[in-house]
């Protein structure tokens, strides 16, 4: 699924990354601009997952993505148990499909696989040597195809698409 609106979605979120500096948050506002959910209150509450607070933990764009497909995918009432099976579909092929491209799901894997080398970004000395290397540019690439793993994740698992 490679879909006009799809690239758009996708080239969003590395315009979102440019501006905010948040994997987490860049990939969650495009796809939900994309899907046409309203983000505002759940943005913020994305501030402090890139890497799980740039611990080198779940990728922020693994978690962004993964929240709008439950958005898009998930259950309205806790008791309806078969209603999680949807998202829980669409997530299992999106976290596949991100572990095939980068790696595994969490910003270390990612960033030593892309970069050559983990960057603790809370460290004023190791986040410049990531932006010298081309971390943001990397990382760009890495939010912009996770949005696209995630349509095509919630077009092949969505019931009625």
């Amino acid at each position: 699924m490679t879909s006009g609106r799809a690239q758009a979605a996708s080239r969003r979120a590395g315009e979102i990354l440019v501006l905010s500096g948040n994997c987490a948050q860049s990939s969650f506002a495009a796809l939900t601009e994309y899907l046409g959910f309203e983000a505002a209150d759940t943005l913020k509450a994305l501030t402090p997952f890139p890497g799980i607070g740039l611990r080198g933990d779940t990728c922020g764009a693994v978690i962004g993505c993964v929240m709008a497909i439950g958005m898009a995918l998930g259950r309205d009432r806790l008791d309806d148990g078969p209603a999680m099976e949807p998202s829980l579909r669409a997530t299992r092929r999106f976290c596949r499909a991100f572990e095939t491209e980068f790696g595994g799901t969490s910003c270390r894997v990612v960033l030593e696989q892309g970069l050559g080398s983990w960057f603790d970004l809370a460290q004023l000395e190791a986040a410049a040597a990531y932006v010298e290397v081309g971390g943001p540019e990397y990382c760009s690439r890495v939010v912009t195809r996770a949005v696209l793993l995630a349509l095509e994740a919630v077009e092949g698992a969505a019931p009625d698409r």
